[in-house]
């Protein structure tokens, strides 16, 4: 008998995460990139944000991929820390969703339907030619299979209904709801998935396992141990990303422990009784435990909400930067200056500057990664690139939005130059990644240049820094002699371009030098060369006046 009940129990667990995985990445599919413009563009404001996470959340039908998504926005910088925390906070209330889900389980007998809906949802899968067909084939089998797992679930607890050592250890958890804290938390914690706890107790409680207030404690635990996910993905992280991870486990630990008052003086566990008409039976227990989630959650984003920003310093205190620290977030662009549009386009030249500097050290670290091998340094000019990346749409649209006010029109005439400058920084940045690229390729083929080809390169590196400076200067102060002293430089490396193809292959036709170590050389020259384009085009548009039609 017991092993019976173990494997259908174990048999039934699994039908069960399988298809709510198999559910929630159909439904993110269907929604496709949708999920990253909606995290990245509506979390300005602390209540969409909070709307947005419970949202999102309560779609794709688990609380830790969502977690798991804002801590990869954060770490690639798309989210700040600040914008991230009211969205986790409504992933607590949309996961809520799934015990409601479950609910109908007993009220409707889904279990009926489950068989046809695995079926249907396998041949919409296999049939449909249209992709967005195949993937609601995806959502209506996982729905399914969700379904099959939950009624071999009550079917394998069935047998233990008139045991008295379970009404026994019932008993103990409503007694001492600590306990039923614990043990929800670890069960989440070895499941890894907060929805899968609550319908194990929604179906003890369906089969007279556990009694209501013996419910709640696990609950409560389960909201703890649904947190461990984001701790796993924030290791590597970004500081951001591991503030966002301990944001999530403060907030919900916080939260069990103060409601734990309500659950030794049986105030919860009323208070939900009361919502429910009725009494509790076996046709609306599940309905309660649903509610008792809901009811938590709900009231726990209600206390925490007008305190975010003491959270986030709390958070901020506590966790403090590790190693290289790139600041994602403009410095300059402040919405308010929009009102004084000169203003306002001289702080986006200050963010510009700022951009092409962290061009440049990405460059920086770029060549001696090439050079050395050092996989630190190529994660240094990752987050670099990363920051460009988002500071070239904050600039973007910081300047679109200058555009809209009253500008003079040597004044507007600048705003597509700058624009134009931004996107050259970018590539800037980009070949940075391409020339990482170049020395893993070269460190994993354990390749060696000749002293004279390492020279080369050095000469040629030294020429592209140096109109990194004459450009930021020429940015910065206006400086026409800057820009001609850039794209006097660029002249030179044009031609020691030249050059360098032609002696790598007079090295190539004297056996001098390795094939595959030659491409990866010539393909460092050229980065270099584009890098150099990039820095004259911005030092073109100085000289010029930041005008287009400026001689």
């Amino acid at each position: 008998m017991f092993q019976d009940l173990t494997f259908q129990l174990i048999g039934g667990l699994g039908f069960f995460l399988f298809g709510m995985k198999f559910m929630s990445e159909g439904l993110r599919k269907v929604a496709s990139d949708r999920l990253r413009n909606i995290l990245s563009h509506l979390t300005r404001n602390r209540l969409i944000a909070l709307l947005v996470g419970t949202g999102v959340t309560a779609l794709i039908q688990s609380s830790s991929a969502m977690t798991v998504m804002v801590v990869g926005f954060v770490n690639a910088g798309l989210l700040t820390f600040k914008q991230a925390i009211p969205v986790v906070f409504g992933a607590n209330i949309g996961t809520t969703f799934t015990a409601w889900l479950v609910s109908f389980f007993a009220v409707f007998k889904i279990t009926h339907y489950a068989l046809p809906a695995v079926g249907m949802g396998f041949l919409a899968m296999v049939v449909a030619r249209k992709p967005v067909v195949r993937q609601w084939g995806e959502v209506l089998f996982g729905f399914g299979v969700l379904f099959v797992g939950i009624g071999f679930m009550k079917d394998a607890f069935m047998p233990l209904e008139s045991s008295q050592r379970i009404m026994d250890i019932m008993v103990n958890f409503s007694r001492y709801p600590i306990l039923g804290v614990l043990v929800g938390t670890i069960i989440t914690v070895l499941l890894q998935s907060s929805s899968a706890t609550i319908a194990l107790v929604q179906i003890l409680a369906l089969n007279g396992l556990i009694d209501f207030p013996s419910a709640i404690p696990i609950i409560l635990g389960d909201n703890i141990g649904t947190t461990i996910t984001a701790q796993i993905a924030r290791i590597g992280g970004s500081t951001g990303a591991r503030r966002v991870a301990w944001s999530h486990t403060l907030f919900n630990v916080f939260g069990t422990l103060y409601m734990l008052i309500f659950l030794y003086t049986g105030w919860y566990s009323r208070l939900i009784q009361w919502m429910v008409p009725g009494g509790i039976g076996q046709n609306n227990i599940m309905l309660h435990i649903a509610l008792a989630h809901s009811v938590f959650n709900v009231f726990n984003v209600l206390i925490f909400f007008p305190f975010i920003p003491a959270i986030q310093k709390v958070v901020e205190r506590l966790i403090k930067p590790t190693g290289d620290v790139v600041d994602f977030e403009p410095q300059y662009l402040e919405k308010h200056l929009l009102e004084t549009p000169p203003i306002a386009l001289e702080q986006s030249k200050k963010e510009i500057i700022r951009m092409l500097d962290l061009s440049g050290s990405a460059l920086k670290d770029a060549y001696e990664m090439y050079r050395s091998g050092s996989a630190e340094l190529a994660k240094k000019v990752d987050r670099r690139e990363q920051a460009v990346d988002n500071l070239q749409a904050e600039i973007t649209r910081y300047m679109i939005d200058i555009s809209m006010e009253g500008l003079e029109k040597e004044e507007a005439e600048q705003i597509p130059v700058l624009i134009h400058s931004v996107n050259d920084i970018e590539r800037i940045a980009d070949n940075a990644v391409n020339i990482v690229e170049l020395g893993q390729r070269r460190n994993d083929k354990d390749l060696s240049f000749s002293g004279m080809a390492i020279d080369e390169l050095d000469g040629m590196y030294k020429i592209v820094v140096d109109m990194l400076d004459d450009v930021s200067r020429g940015l910065g102060a206006d400086d026409l002699d800057a820009a001609r002293e850039a794209l006097i430089k660029e002249e030179e490396l044009n031609r020691l371009q030249r050059s360098l193809r032609k002696s790598h292959v007079m090295r190539l036709n004297e056996g001098s030098c390795n094939i595959i170590s030659g491409i990866i050389f010539i393909d460092c020259v050229d980065c270099f060369e584009k890098i150099g384009d990039h820095l004259s085009n911005i030092a073109e548009g100085v000289r010029g006046g930041l005008r287009w039609d400026s001689s």
